[in-house]
């Protein structure tokens, strides 16, 4: 394997920070929607009862390792619910509070940078809700890299406004000599906007300067050019050396409220102390305020206190009108300002400086090391501690001297890694460890009161709930299935203090999935798995079982990559070229009243109509599928194109080559044929047919063979159809590859937003009534996409151009409206230069489906979808923004030419732009010339999802959730040729879809998958941190080693540290009496062995394997060892455990072997022991090779034989490692990875029965995991390390430098950015004639995320990576970070040879298929290659790697 590939398959989930700011808009933007959905259109009921709205809401903003994600919330009032079309979809979580009966997030913006966040700050722009500016966000990044980003309206995502770099040699003496540094730059922000701060390098604060507004950086253009708003931005940065101010180790620093000038608290350590020195030297840390003045830059010391506790670690400024600072130290809070001081004692552990005085404290004891914590009040701040609970810290105070702290114990909740206030009414807990919670708290003063209409048992509301989980679930299942990560509810204990304690209650409002941290996975089949799957499709048979989390947030996440559907029932039906449902209700009146639209989603379909090759079968959707072909008076003689719903559902519509017919149930209404147009009357063109319908009540657009269009308008009064030619595209000589009509539907149709015309965008009311036709009928658009690639959107049935754009196949980043007069002159220039060769390749690229859809929901925007000849699928988002540029185009426009301007229609969607989104789909098609299938079909309500199913040879699931698209593949059919949704009395909100292989299969989504992930997971919660699991394939059970904390008597746990075996005494002359009493807290072990349920309900514990006190489990695996006394393989789960009983006793571990029941008796025993020993040193990791069993006890490797009743040694081997993490095998080689000492590469002779060393890594290396890696007959060896990097090695002894064979080459290196703890070997999908012995290795992360190293050969490696070095330049990056910087071997300040540069980046490859068609072709043609070879490789790479 001497190039691979590295490729991401599931991003990081797990959030490391959150900021909250307003990014997107400002705050007097919002100040104006304080009613902030409203459910009525008549605006005079609104006024005369103003409701107590919420304040504005900043948006949220999360990093989870590289990914950066910019979320609006979105509140929604109680009441206004009945506007919503689809009540499923609307799941609202904790009830109704202060008047909210939902808040949710919604994605604006989601980044994958080159470069882990370190840290992130929002940049305020100060200056009052009146003003309106927006605030920046400022992240960080190692060593010492600082961007500010800010919102753009007219590119609708983030732009960068200043880079600060202070690495390289320039910045050398920053370092002074330093190589390795234990954290990367902090960065705090003043609260009024006037400065930022960053510390890095430990001791260097780079001051970021604002820019004031109105100073001349920030001009009047500049406002007007990015659309009238101004966002906080950086003018200049200088350093301050804190080693000149006489500090030496900096904890934290943090900027004060309430002063003229920026201040700034930094918290140091005068001089470190340590474990053994604690008792005498306690009080070591201090603290400086330093006022900044930025012009001068100059830093006075304005106070300082000294003497706080050594375990200090953390500073929250307190907000106006109080001041000063909180310091949070592991046993006691301290508060400082300039004129006054006091402290809280949390435990017993705390102490004064001077023993004399006795600090307060707290009513219950409490540790409060690695706590995170965020302001809910001006005098109330929420502490997240290490154990996951919610303290409130009130500070009681008179005007502005604080007298005391109080603490009061709230709810227990996620355990949170940062956390941070979102308005007024609002928090967001960020977890690396358990899902992510937005959660609402509403104050009262007085004791705490339940809130009204709440039962007991909702008292444990958790952060769980995610769509796919609350259908189809009573109520008393739905408490067990999911009552995980929760934030117990409503209410806190009531103080019994004499102050007014405010009490807090609480609801989770919306929760953000993670299945990090992942610390092993093992790979079993489902348990829907199909045995006959063969390639790709075999292996979404498969699942990965991760052991996430830790503690109470511990759970089993089970990842499937691809989704296999739950089959109902299914038929052979050969030769099918698409189906379609529709409904028929006959008693329905003609204006619909919003009453009955609810019970409109629940309508069961009524016929299914199939189209075969020759003729259509027609089928009723009753109890059972009943074919009623011959008693309809559906066309069936032929091939139905399409068919679909007219009038409200009151009529169906079955368009066939030559004609349509529109029926009433099955009786046919009225029967059209389209002949040629009358106007062209030569005979030739008779024969033109229908190739492609879309259908918009009441409209039906027809596209011909011979690119024309046709429209079929309907009359709602009489249920009737006629056709139309639109003369605007009679003339024209352009020929149409693909056409769509859009629905803008709802009560305030989206897109008249985007009109310049005044009159249209705010009347919303006024213009239907006068129709008498329903209110929520909205506007209808056809989208129209031509032969040369421009694409025009017209209103219908007036067809008005109210959007036009050019060259629209070569999927540019942003669409934006052309005037007129551009478009004329665009045509012109491109009809001349058609000769070159490049050319060609552009005329390829036609689009042959278009598609635009805007889901239900509110502040939902429309997509707009295309699939090119060559199989690229572009999706746009649409978004709003009223440039200065459309303005001055129109006026000029008029000025010139008055009559154009009336002719265009004068209501152009000038404000109308999109972008393009990235859908991860890796499927590529080439239509050929013959009619394109159609692939994207919509829906809106499968199992409560909506979105659309993409059909074809790689078919998938695009569903949305928070104005995202997620894509999910569905592989295990192969190809589908035809889709449609269907809903009856068997079949709740599922589908049908056919296959190309000529089976239709009736099916529904799974419920237990939460699809709002990368990947679809269902986390099953264990209460438990999982440590390790394995896979028992004879009988699908899953062994896992989960530890759980137990309180236990103090002399319990101290008799069990003494070594028995010396016989000790215990030791506790110096404990009282009292002490022996105390609980202290210790970990337990046990083997839990997990089935999991058919129904897909939660995974049935089978049985448990406990461990013995202080001992703890390390290892789990499930071997084939060889049995010597009867000659026959047996299938045993062997454990390895080590006794943790401090640094006194010698290590000692066991082995213990567990025979699985046989599947004949129905014993209640699953595992039985069969053998257990104890050995000296931690057993850390067992494998079978051979079958031998091969054990790591301490420093040495043994390899035993089984012979039924004990293990017999044979071979070992006395290696230097220190303790070994992973230890892999191939047929006779095994390779460990060892926790300091790197890998060892072994091997075992059975004659000499002897292990022997091949060779091993000199270098030093922390390892976290080891694999082989197969490549054909070539062998390496890869390993991950503690700075997050991967190695290949090789072993060649032929070559001179591996010092004859005793060294281990290295062959790549490659910095992943995430510490990689679990490798695992699976076999690549051949392509064809491709040697098939071709392994990739699937890796998990501590973030969160999935992927995998796959081999490649030389001639793709070397055309991706010129490619890649092509790419570094030409796209440009988010934050204006350096991928090939990001990928560079870590090593933390060790020399070392850098190895050869033989991976490629398929993170920073994937940018090429968003570039536009011209830079492609250009970049290709650089390279050396041409566009479709690289777009092949990629997808090459994809489906050879999809395992799951």
């Amino acid at each position: 394997m001497s190039f691979a590939a590295y490729k991401m398959m599931h991003w990081p989930t797990g959030v490391e920070n959150c900021a909250s700011g307003y990014i997107t808009h400002s705050l007097s933007d919002s100040t104006l929607q304080i009613p902030i959905v409203s459910g009525d259109d008549d605006l005079e009921a609104e006024w005369s009862n103003p409701k107590r709205g919420i304040a504005p809401l900043p948006n949220v903003i999360i990093t989870a390792a590289n990914i950066l994600e910019v979320y609006v919330v979105r509140a929604q009032e109680e009441g206004n619910t009945q506007e919503l079309r689809n009540p499923k979809l609307v799941v609202k979580r904790g009830g109704v509070m202060d008047g909210l009966a939902g808040v949710s997030l919604e994605l604006v913006c989601h980044y994958r940078l080159h470069g882990n966040v370190e840290s992130i700050a929002v940049l305020p722009m100060g200056g009052g809700s009146s003003y309106k500016g927006r605030d920046s966000i400022v992240l960080t990044f190692r060593d010492a890299k600082i961007s500010v980003l800010e919102f753009d309206d007219s590119i609708h995502s983030l732009r960068m406004t200043s880079m600060h770099c202070f690495e390289g040699p320039d910045w050398l003496h920053l370092k002074r000599g330093r190589e390795s540094f234990p954290r990367g730059p902090l960065v705090k922000v003043d609260p009024q906007g006037r400065c930022g701060g960053v510390l890095v390098y430990g001791l260097q604060m780079i001051i970021l300067k604002a820019s004031q507004v109105g100073s001349g950086l920030v001009g009047d253009d500049d406002a007007f050019s990015s659309g009238g708003t101004v966002s906080a931005r950086v003018e200049s940065s200088y350093i301050i050396n804190l080693r000149d101010l006489e500090m030496k180790h900096v904890k934290d620093f943090v900027f004060l409220h309430g002063y003229i000038e920026p201040v700034i608290v930094i918290l140091q350590e005068e001089e470190h102390t340590w474990a053994g020195r604690v008792s005498w030297k306690h009080h070591t840390c201090m603290l400086s305020a330093l006022s900044i003045n930025t012009t001068l830059k100059q830093h006075p010391v304005i106070w300082s206190a000294i003497n706080l506790p050594h375990d200090a670690y953390k500073l929250l400024a307190v907000p106006s009108p109080i001041g000063g600072v909180l310091v949070l130290c592991a046993n006691t809070i301290h508060y400082h300002s300039q004129s006054d001081s006091c402290a809280l004692a949390l435990n017993n552990y705390a102490s004064s400086a001077d023993s004399s005085q006795e600090l307060p404290t707290s009513n219950f004891s409490v540790e409060l090391d690695a706590a995170h914590g965020t302001w809910i009040s001006n005098d109330v701040a929420l502490l997240s501690t290490k154990s996951g609970e919610l303290l409130l810290l009130t500070l009681i105070y008179d005007g502005r001297a604080v007298q005391r702290l109080e603490l009061s114990k709230s709810k227990a909740s996620v355990l949170a890694s940062d956390i941070t206030s979102v308005g007024n009414s609002l928090f967001f807990l960020g977890s690396r460890l358990g899902d992510s919670l937005l959660v609402q708290f509403s104050c009262r003063s007085g004791p705490a009161a339940s809130l009204p209409g709440l039962r007991d048992e909702d008292e444990d509301i958790e952060g769980e709930g995610h769509h796919a989980k609350r259908l189809r679930i009573s109520s008393d299942t739905f408490q067990d299935t999911i009552g995980n990560e929760e934030l117990s509810l409503f209410g806190s204990t009531p103080n019994t203090s004499d102050s007014a304690q405010k009490s807090f209650s609480f609801a989770v409002r919306d929760s953000l999935v993670n299945v990090g941290p992942v610390k092993d996975f093992a790979y079993g089949l489902r348990i829907n798995a199909d045995a006959n799957a063969t390639g790709v499709s075999k292996h979404s048979n498969y699942e990965l079982v991760c052991c996430s989390g830790h503690g109470k947030n511990g759970a089993l996440c089970v990842l499937r990559q691809s989704i296999r559907p739950e089959m109902i029932t299914e038929v052979e039906l050969p030769g099918c070229k698409g189906i379609w449902t529709v409904y028929h209700k006959s008693s329905r009146g003609h204006n619909v009243d919003s009453s009955k639209m609810a019970a409109d989603e629940d309508e069961y379909h009524a016929y299914l109509i199939i189209s075969l090759e020759a003729r259509t079968m027609v089928l009723e959707t009753a109890d059972l599928l009943t074919e009623v072909t011959e008693s309809v008076d559906y066309y069936v003689q032929g091939r139905t194109i399409a068919a679909g719903n007219l009038f409200g559902r009151r009529r169906v519509i079955q368009v066939f080559e030559h004609g349509a017919r529109i029926l009433d149930g099955s009786f046919m209404n009225q029967e059209l044929s389209f002949g040629a147009p009358n106007s062209e009357s030569n005979s030739g063109s008779e024969s033109s047919t229908v190739s492609s319908v879309s259908i918009a009540d009441p409209y039906v657009l027809l596209r011909m063979t011979d690119d024309s269009i046709r429209l079929l308008v309907g009359d709602p009064s009489t249920c009737t159809v006629s056709i139309s030619s639109p003369s605007v595209l009679e003339g024209s000589k352009r020929k149409i590859s693909a056409c769509t009509l859009y629905h803008d539907k709802g009560p305030e149709p989206w897109l008249r937003k985007a009109s310049t015309d005044a009159w249209l965008s705010s009347g919303v009311g006024e213009v239907d009534s006068a129709d008498g036709g329903p209110q929520d009928q909205g506007d209808i658009y056809c989208v129209l996409c031509y032969e040369s690639g421009s694409l025009e959107i017209f209103d219908v049935p007036s067809f008005n151009c109210v959007f036009s754009v050019d060259k629209f196949a070569s999927g540019r980043r942003h669409l934006s409206d052309m005037p007129i007069h551009e478009l004329e002159y665009e045509l012109n220039k491109s009809s001349e230069n058609n000769a070159s060769s490049r050319n060609e390749e552009i005329k390829d690229t036609k689009v042959v489906e278009l598609a635009m859809q805007r889901w239900s929901g509110h502040h939902t925007r429309p997509f707009l979808f295309a699939v090119l000849a060559d199989g690229t699928i572009l999706c746009y988002h649409a978004y709003l923004f009223e440039g200065v540029d459309s303005i001055k185009a129109e006026n000029s426009l008029s000025s010139e030419n008055p009559a154009a301007l009336n002719s265009s229609g004068s209501s152009k969607l000038r404000n109308l732009k999109f972008l393009r989104i990235p859908l991860d789909t890796s499927t590529r098609e080439e239509t050929s010339d013959g009619v394109a299938s159609k692939r994207i079909t919509m829906f809106s309500n499968i199992s409560g999802h909506q979105g659309f199913f993409l059909s074809g040879s790689r078919p998938g699931w695009c569903m949305l959730f928070r104005e995202r698209l997620r894509f999910h593949s569905q592989l295990c059919d192969g190809s589908i040729a035809a889709f449609t949704v269907l809903h009856n009395v068997n079949c709740n909100h599922g589908f049908i879809y056919v296959t190309s292989q000529g089976v239709l299969k009736i099916c529904q989504l799974p419920s237990v998958s939460i699809y709002d992930n990368y990947w679809p997971v269902q986390k099953i919660p264990l209460k438990a941190t999982p440590h390790q699991v394995t896979y028992y394939a004879e009988k699908n059970l899953y062994p896992l080693i989960v530890s759980y904390l137990v309180s236990k008597p103090l002399n319990q746990v101290l008799s069990s540290l003494v070594d028995q075996e010396a016989g000790q005494q215990i030791d506790n002359h110096n404990l009282s009496s009292d002490d022996l009493q105390r609980t202290y807290t210790v970990e337990e072990f046990e083997i839990r062995i997990l089935e999991p349920e058919r129904s897909g309900g939660p995974w049935e514990t089978k049985a448990t394997i406990p461990m013995q006190s202080s001992e703890h489990a390390l290892t789990v695996r499930v071997v084939t060892l060889l049995n010597a006394s009867t000659g026959e393989n047996e299938t045993l789960l062997a454990v390895g455990t080590a006794y943790v009983q401090g640094e006194d006793v010698a290590a000692r571990g066991r082995v213990l072997l567990f025979s699985f029941g046989k599947n004949g008796d129905n014993s209640q025993n699953v595992v039985t022991e069969v053998y257990s020993k104890e050995l000296k040193g931690a057993i850390s990791a067992v494998a079978s090779i051979q079958g031998h069993l091969l054990i790591s006890s301490g420093p040495k490797i043994n390899l035993h034989k089984w012979n039924g009743t004990d293990l017999n040694s044979v071979a070992f081997y006395d290696a230097p490692p220190l303790y070994v993490v992973s230890m892999n095998v191939v047929k006779n080689f095994i390779l460990l990875g060892d926790v300091h000492q790197s890998i060892y590469f072994l091997s075992w002779k059975e004659q000499g029965s002897q292990l022997t060393l091949l060779a091993k890594d000199f270098g030093s290396l922390d390892c976290f995991a080891t694999e082989f890696l197969i490549d054909g007959s070539t062998l390496s060896l890869a390993v991950s390390d503690e700075q997050k990097n991967v190695q290949i090695f090789y072993f060649a002894p032929k070559m001179a430098e591996s010092w004859k064979g005793q060294k281990l080459l290295s062959r790549a290196e490659f910095h992943v950015g995430a510490h990689v703890t679990k490798f695992l070997r699976l076999q690549m999908v051949s392509s064809g004639a491709d040697k098939t012995n071709r392994y990739a290795s699937l890796f998990g992360t501590l973030d969160g995320s999935f992927g995998c190293i796959a081999p490649l050969d030389e001639i793709t490696f070397r055309r991706l990576q010129s490619l890649q070095k092509k790419l570094v330049d030409a796209v440009p990056h988010v934050a204006g970070l350096n991928p090939r910087s990001f990928r560079q071997f870590r090593s933390s300040g060790k020399a070392r040879r850098s190895g050869p540069d033989n991976i490629i980046d398929c993170e920073l490859l994937c940018h090429y298929e968003t570039l536009p068609l011209e830079e492609q072709l250009q970049l290709a043609q650089q390279v050396g290659t041409n566009r479709s070879l690289i777009l092949d490789n990629l997808v090459e790479l994809s489906v050879g790697t999809s395992f799951l």
